[in-house]
Formats: C-alpha cells, structure tokens, sequence
C-alpha cells in the first residue's frame, strides 16, 4: 500500500498545490465571497479524486481485484493526509514568504460584515475583538498550519469515504458448478 498512497498522495498534493498557487494569482480579481470558496472546494474535490484512482489501484495491482471498506478507507485517508500536507506546506511557504498580507482583505471583509450587519454595539465589539485576535493567532505558523490542514481534510474524507464504498469488493464465491449427475 505504501508505494501507491505515495504516489497518488504526492501527485494529488502536486495538483492541490498547483491549483492552490494559480488561484492566488487570480484572487484580487474573485474576491473573497463565495466565488473564492466554490473556486477553492472545487480545485480540492479535483485533487482528491485521485483518492478513488489511488485506492482502485491498489484493490486491482495488489489485492487481486478484491478489497474491504476498511482497508479502502486506510488506503485512501492516507492519501488524503499526504495531500493535505503538500496544501499545508505550499500555503505555508506562499504566505509566510511571499503573501505575509494576503489575508488582510479577509479579515477587513469579516469586521466589515460585522459592522455593517445592525447588532448592537456590544455584540459587535465583542465580534470585532474575536476576530482581531483570530488574526493574530493566525500569524502563529503551528496555528496557521492547524486552520490550513482542517481546510481540505473534510473534503478528501468525504471523497475516501464514498471511493471505499464503491470500491469494495468481498472475496468472490468460486464460479458456480453444475451438480454432478446422479448415477445409480
């Protein structure tokens, strides 16, 4: 199993890297409304479909053509976990050393929506503040890391969860016989 959840995880990483870059340079022109999240969840669900292909290589070249839920599920979370990585490692070197303010606009869209959305002025304060310090947080590389691994990971367990349930397959019943003639 080792050698294909390497492969499909590394070239799922590489495409969710690549993806992830090119939609950074498109960004001012998305924005950051829901045309950035339908954009960034659909370059995940492309990445992760090598969730399915990883898993049905490994039942068709080293189970013989048979493989369990469990055993797919295996399979599969482990790509997903190296294709979170490889997201997590590429955000955290774009951000960090090439886009340390990228996420300025997100956080000033959020205290806007805030402001602009009628509560009261406590609940508002108290929603600013949390989000301020959800900014500040945020420049903690192991706290960036934290938010940025739980981004994807739903997604490629939903797609490991339904790649296994398609993919089993139980030991197959020897083909079926004629019963012997009786002879008497």
């Amino acid at each position: 199993m080792k050698k294909t959840v390497l492969t499909f995880g590394l070239i799922s990483g590489v495409i969710i890297s690549v993806l992830m870059d090119g939609s950074l340079l498109i960004a001012n022109k998305i924005g950051t409304g829901h045309n950035s999240m339908l954009l960034g969840y659909t370059m995940m669900v492309a990445s992760f479909m090598l969730i399915y292909f990883g898993v049905r290589s490994y039942r068709d070249n080293n189970l013989g053509g048979q493989i369990s839920f469990g055993r797919g599920f295996a399979c599969g979370i482990l790509i997903t976990l190296i294709t979170t990585v490889c997201y997590v490692a590429s955000w955290e070197v774009i951000y960090f050393n090439f886009m340390p303010h990228f996420m300025d606009s997100y956080w000033a869209a959020q205290i806007h929506k805030v402001q602009s959305s009628g509560l009261d002025a406590a609940t508002t304060a108290a929603q600013v503040a949390a989000i301020q310090h959800s900014q500040q947080l945020y420049q903690n590389p192991f706290v960036n890391m934290a938010y940025t691994f739980i981004e994807p990971l739903p997604v490629g367990l939903i797609i490991t969860l339904i790649s296994a349930a398609i993919l089993r397959r139980k030991t197959a019943a020897g083909p079926a016989t004629a019963p012997e003639a009786i002879t008497t």
